[in-house]
């Protein structure tokens, strides 16, 4: 391969694979927000196993939300540097619910849903994971004209908060009996790893901060993550009912969400208004 062509390849495009698999997907998680948002107690035969109480199917809904903005954002990115840094926690979070449905098959319905979602597990993560090694050579490490850099606090800060997430996630996934005792409303080991499995998106998602500071890198990822996040605190609200206020973990889970919410809509407002300012100094053409 000669020095320039490298250089040829960083052209920041999409290829047509990566947005068709991702028009393939919205519709999958579109039903399946659907059938958790408005059929939650009807999850054991119009989804792919029952799930109980409601506030669990809401918070899997919550990650689908996020997910359609993001995998939208792939079908119409203009650049792959918009879009990259949110394949590997698709990548994570699908191969978890992947393990998790292998280690608890008897919990799964033998309908069309749990067939769909068979398919969807046992293919997403690996395809996801091709098309990110595929395209990672276009990514020509440049900020868009006009872009904005986010502060290294900014990105350590966030990135903390993130792996705080992941970790909370791990513990979540990897003990389901021990934090299904402790959490704030009632889990099955299924649910647990579920549950787990949502948390890390956030942690993966920020880690790219260490090493990218654009905003254009994360704008996509960031509007996904406020719409997951303003979806789990309508949950929280829709389904109050279903937390459990004698245990720590309620005020402390409701309590994270609220700042996390607020932190987010902040970080994204501070940073579109310095975009929106920047654009306004550059010259047209």
């Amino acid at each position: 391969m000669s020095a320039a062509e490298p250089r040829a390849a960083a052209d920041d495009r999409v290829l047509p694979a990566t947005r068709w698999v991702a028009a393939a997907v919205i519709p999958f998680l579109v039903i399946a927000a659907f059938l958790l948002y408005i059929f939650p107690a009807r999850t054991g035969e119009l989804f792919a196993w029952p799930i109980d109480p409601p506030l669990s199917a809401f918070v899997l809904a919550s990650a689908y939300v996020g997910g359609i903005r993001f995998f939208i954002g792939i079908v119409f990115a203009r650049a792959w540097h918009h879009v990259r840094r949110g394949f590997p926690a698709v990548v994570v979070f699908a191969g978890a619910l992947l393990i998790a449905t292998l280690l608890h098959l008897d919990r799964f319905s033998t309908n069309l849903p749990f067939a769909a979602w068979m398919v969807l597990y046992a293919t997403t993560p690996f395809i996801i994971a091709v098309l990110a090694v595929v395209q990672r050579p276009r990514d020509p490490g440049t900020p868009d004209r006009p872009d904005v850099v986010i502060p290294r606090f900014a990105r350590v800060g966030l990135a903390a908060v993130g792996a705080c997430a992941f970790i909370a996630g791990a513990m979540v996934y990897l003990a389901p009996s021990t934090a299904a005792s402790v959490w704030a409303w009632e889990l099955t080991p299924l649910t647990a790893q579920v549950t787990g499995a949502v948390l890390s998106l956030t942690g993966v998602v920020n880690a790219g901060l260490l090493w990218d500071d654009r905003w254009s890198a994360f704008r996509i990822l960031f509007q996904a993550q406020l719409v997951s996040l303003a979806a789990i605190a309508l949950s929280l609200v829709v389904a109050r009912e279903d937390l459990l206020w004698d245990r720590p973990m309620t005020p402390a889970f409701v309590g994270l969400v609220g700042v996390a919410l607020v932190t987010y809509a902040a970080f994204t407002l501070m940073c579109e208004l310095r975009l929106r300012r920047f654009a306004s100094w550059v010259p047209a053409g």
